[in-house]
């Protein structure tokens, strides 16, 4: 079932149901050490040089919260599937990483604040996306920055959120944003692809006043 929010074709999805066979998909599981080794690499350009605090929101199996971890930054991934969750503690048994279960729209992290709120594929799923962004926005430490990877997919009824709208929904919210094209590195995606594949990545200044996550 699909439906339209916001001006993003978004799509409710069973993520319980889907756990099972989710990591053979290449670019979820990254069992394949080349790409392995292409999310490593382009996670490495993404995140803060220094060890961070990141929050890895709709973490599914915990693929890129480990590959954080192993980059040396102190991680916590949040998903509202145990199925989920129940695969990524045991791939990242003895890292850095903690899981929780909740909602990737509004996270149960308390008053915590992070450096990076890292979303791969997550956003076109919810609701309202210009309200999350800014709760999402509102859990950076000043200097902080979102990295959200997202694109449209299928061409008879494509969901997702196109690079352009999602530009549109982070402008108000200052910082400084970057789009990255990643349809065209099929190592990330154990395949050619032909859709729109992005990564957005927004930097907010350090002495700037993080945003309420409750203003309008």
């Amino acid at each position: 079932m699909t439906y339209e929010s916001d001006g993003a074709i978004t799509a409710r999805v069973d993520w319980e149901a889907e756990a099972a066979g989710f990591d053979a998909e290449p670019d979820h599981g990254l069992r394949d050490p080349r790409v392995r080794r292409a999310w490593d690499r382009r996670l490495r350009s993404w995140l803060p040089e220094r060890a961070s605090d990141v929050l890895d929101l709709g973490c599914g199996t915990g693929s890129l919260a480990l590959l954080a971890a192993e980059q040396g930054h102190r991680v916590t991934g949040v998903d509202s599937s145990p199925a989920m969750l129940a695969r990524a503690r045991r791939k990242a048994a003895g890292r850095d990483v903690v899981f929780l279960a909740g909602d990737a729209a509004a996270p149960p992290v308390g008053e915590r604040c992070f450096d990076v709120v890292l979303v791969r594929h997550v956003l076109w799923t919810l609701p309202g996306p210009g309200q999350v962004l800014r709760h999402w926005r509102g859990l950076l430490r000043p200097g902080g920055r979102l990295v959200l990877v997202e694109g449209v997919w299928g061409s008879v009824t494509p969901v997702g959120i196109s690079a352009g709208r999602l530009t549109a929904l982070l402008a108000p919210l200052g910082g400084q944003a970057r789009v990255e094209t990643l349809s065209g590195d099929p190592a990330l995606w154990g395949k050619e692809v032909d859709d729109e594949r992005y990564v957005a990545i927004v930097r907010f200044p350090a002495g700037g006043r993080r945003e309420l996550s409750d203003r309008p």
